[in-house]
């Protein structure tokens, strides 16, 4: 779980709730200089612009969990969005992002989409709506038919196929969007041979975000995906739930993800707490930064650990 959280009896919905207010300092960030620093070559063409932002209408929103959400926004001419693995868009609106300002203020955030870069027509955001999240309870205000402005895509990670032996992945809420971009490239490509093992903490059972996207590609992949849940409260004490429950802890990744080496690589996305914990947060300009935490305890480096 996540350091604060490792270390003392602050809860994990806390640390969850916390990523909510994590994009604030997105909206001063430089957005060209997201990427990774060995970024990919230029994303196909689609209906994202990744100079400009254009506005994409609502065409359904499908609740997944007590406050998560999947808002589908239509591409026109049944075009592709333009995606690439693993990139994530940006999206901006003219919001007051505290009760005190007079007047509204352009508020920029990033999300990444869930749906695969060849998808034509639609593509689809996943988004927890926080009591504080001034995007996300905008995007949740928007009735079908209503636009939102998008920017995009920001490249991330530059995957290529068999770029590694064995990823693992550990992620917290809706930390699990990247991954699925990464985990469906592997699995959709049969000369792709990467193992993938997936750490995934929640609050509750209720909490987890796809889940039966997720088992369904565990189960159709046996030998290649492989998935660990953890929640901080399960259900009736416990008695039915099958996965991890409490923390995140150095025992729980040394069981579940590959061993720190040269040909493995561990992807980490999540609440601060949680990325302060397992990986070390970011630097202050964005960059990786050094590998900290729990991954650093399994001798783990900056040669093979990506945040997102």
């Amino acid at each position: 779980m996540l350091a604060s959280a490792v270390r003392s009896s602050r809860g994990y919905g806390s640390l969850l709730a916390a990523a909510a207010l994590s994009g604030s300092a997105f909206a001063a960030l430089n957005l060209d200089k997201v990427a990774h620093a060995d970024a990919p070559p230029a994303p196909p063409k689609g209906a994202l612009n990744p100079n400009e932002f254009k506005a994409f209408k609502l065409v359904e929103k499908k609740q997944l969990t007590h406050n998560t959400f999947l808002y589908r926004f239509e591409l026109p001419d049944g075009q592709t969005a333009g995606l690439n693995v693993a990139s994530c868009l940006v999206t901006r609106a003219m919001l007051k992002a505290k009760p005190e300002d007079e007047k509204p203020k352009m508020v920029v955030r990033p999300y990444t989409p869930t749906t695969k870069p060849d998808t034509k027509g639609y593509m689809d955001l996943v988004v927890k709506v926080y009591e504080k999240g001034v995007m996300s309870k905008h995007i949740d205000s928007l009735k079908v038919g209503d636009t939102l402005e998008m920017k995009g895509p920001i490249p991330k990670y530059p995957y290529q196929p068999n770029l590694k032996k064995h990823i693992g992945m550990v992620a917290g809420g809706t930390g699990i969007t990247p991954m699925l971009q990464v985990i469906d490239a592997i699995l959709d490509n049969p000369d792709d041979k990467t193992q993938i093992s997936l750490v995934y903490a929640n609050v509750s059972e209720a909490d987890i975000i796809l889940k039966d996207k997720i088992d369904a590609l565990a189960a159709a992949h046996p030998g290649r995906f492989k998935v660990h849940y953890m929640v901080d409260k399960p259900s009736w004490g416990g008695l039915f739930w099958k996965g991890g429950v409490g923390f995140i802890t150095k025992d729980v990744l040394a069981a579940h993800l590959p061993a720190a080496a040269k040909d493995n690589l561990v992807m980490v996305c999540g609440p601060p707490g949680m990325m302060e914990a397992v990986s070390g947060n970011k630097a202050p300009d964005y960059s990786q930064g050094e590998v900290k935490g729990l991954l650093k305890e399994l001798g783990f480096d900056t040669t093979n650990v990506y945040k997102f």
